[in-house]
Formats: structure tokens, sequence, C-alpha cells
């Protein structure tokens, strides 16, 4: 697999991790990175030359709080995402907004569908950007084109297909 090149509208990344579930930064940052460059690449959106995006390794308890407060579900889910503000420009950011991980969630569906975890984390990270992108899945067409974004990226980066439409 090859690296991917670094991107000059690619984020500055802010990793705060609150969990003893994940590994250190050190691990965790060169994942991020990949599949955030490997996103933006994919995905058609104007950043801000000096755009930053925070992420938050947490546990299912917090997640499960911010799910509550902000979605109205009692539940954790595996990532969340909070979009900035959209300036009046066309371009994201400079702050895109923040990405929330569940690290007991997560864990668990990667073992569920026999994924690695690092696979796992990756689609998660590329699914949760594309929603600060301003990409949903309310609805079929918009799932369809989110979904259609999050397998080619994921395929660049060597990961198989995450809703089943191949091997990658």
């Amino acid at each position: 697999m090859m690296p991917l090149p670094e991107s000059a509208s690619t984020p500055a990344i802010d990793i705060l991790i609150e969990a003893a579930v994940w590994a250190p930064e050190s691990q965790l940052r060169p994942l991020v990175e990949r599949a955030v460059a490997a996103a933006v690449a994919g995905a058609p959106a104007a950043l801000a030359d000096t755009t930053e995006l925070s992420l938050l390794f947490t546990d299912d308890a917090y997640v499960k709080t911010l799910n509550r407060r902000y979605r109205g579900k009692d539940s954790a889910t595996n990532v969340l995402s909070f979009p900035a503000p959209r300036s009046a420009s066309k371009a994201f950011g400079p702050l895109l907004g923040d990405l929330v991980f569940a690290g007991e969630t997560i864990a668990r569906e990667a073992a569920a569908d026999g994924l690695s975890l690092d696979d796992h984390l990756t689609h998660l990270v590329v699914h949760g950007l594309l929603h600060l992108l301003g990409y949903d899945h309310d609805d079929e067409d918009e799932a369809a084109m989110m979904e259609g974004l999050e397998t080619a990226i994921l395929k660049r980066l060597g990961i198989a297909d995450p809703y089943g439409g191949g091997d990658g």
C-alpha cells in the first residue's frame, strides 16, 4: 500500500484521548492523519488554508451523554460529528469541527464484524469527517452518495467496502 500524498488543504489535527480504552496518541495519530488526508482528497470540498479538526477519543459513557444531549438518543454510538458553523465563504474552516469516538462501541463493532480495530476506526474517521463536510445519510439518495464516497476513499487505503458491496 502506497502512502497518500500530503494535501496542502489537509486540516491541522488536534487529538485528545480521555479514556484508557484507546491506544496512545503516537499510535492513533498516523491512522487519523492518513484517514483525514484520504477523506479530504476523496471528497469534493473546499477547505480554508488553515483548517483545524479536533478528535476526542473517549468512552461509551461520555458519548452516551453527548448523544442524549445533542441528538435525544439515550445510547452510545460509535462516532459523533459536531460541525463548526460555516463562515460566509464557500470554504470550510478555519475550524472544521469535532469528532468524538466511543472506544467500547467501536471495539465491539469491529469484533462482531470480524474487522481489525484500525480498519474500523479508519472507516469511522472518514465517515465522521464526511459529516463535517456536509454529507449525510438521512434518506436513500444521501446515503448512497455518502456510502459511495466512503467506499471509494477506503478502497484507496486498501480497506474493504464496509457496506458489503465488494472486497475493497
